[in-house]
């Protein structure tokens, strides 16, 4: 990781975030939660595709963190912003932590979310309940152009449904059960999700890394 960031000329919000930054990712639903939740702190998110149209980077990193650090990177060079790469991945004990970090290509490269939630629901076939157990990660790494960068992770501990239930959310949403409310992430309201999410708690923890680091206060 880069040296942590100190502060700067950048107008920052009073929890430590830039008042204004750009998501790094082409999935509308992660920018509808982020924007979401850091629109309630003061933050401004930039979709990618307003300041870079046809951004991309190929992700094949190892981890979520590595891919989470060359969106952020690539992004925050390419706009002259501070961006905010984010890669996430459900992880299934009796599939020894699949899907992880291949989550979004599951199915395959051009998958859609329907095709990976059928394809982890067939091999979970026949699982007792008892022995679904699952967790949504999420690592963050929040960059600016001049190499500056610091990173935190999220956590969210559920299960596999059997079939999927509820509208909305995206991904594997509808077959992540919340145990505390019984519901799947598609069924509970988007306030609710983003209040529990591994997203949410990333976003949390990257606010404590910026103030530990003296980047939370201009």
């Amino acid at each position: 990781m880069a040296e942590a960031p100190r502060p700067g000329p950048e107008a920052r919000t009073a929890s430590g975030w830039p008042a204004r930054l750009v998501l790094a990712t082409n999935n509308r639903g992660k920018l509808q939660e982020v924007a979401a939740i850091l629109g309630a702190a003061g933050v401004t998110v930039v979709g990618s595709a307003a300041v870079a149209p046809g951004w991309s980077v190929v992700e094949d990193g190892a981890t979520l963190a590595a891919n989470a650090r060359r969106k952020a990177e690539s992004l925050a060079r390419l706009t002259g912003l501070p961006a905010l790469g984010d890669d996430s991945g459900l992880e299934v004990a009796a599939l020894g932590g699949r899907p992880g970090v291949r989550s979004a290509r599951y199915a395959g490269a051009h998958a859609t979310d329907a095709e990976n939630t059928a394809r982890l629901l067939r091999e979970l076939a026949g699982v007792p309940d008892a022995e679904r157990a699952a967790a949504f990660r999420c690592a963050l790494v929040l960059a600016w152009p001049d190499g500056r960068s610091v990173e935190a992770e999220g956590r969210c501990d559920g299960f596999i449904a059997t079939t999927p239930r509820g509208e909305g959310g995206f991904g594997y949403d509808p077959v992540f059960v919340d145990p505390a409310s019984g519901r799947t992430f598609a069924e509970l309201p988007a306030a609710a999700k983003n209040a529990l999410s591994h997203r949410r708690r990333a976003l949390d923890a990257l606010v404590r890394a910026l103030d530990a680091a003296g980047g939370g206060r201009s």
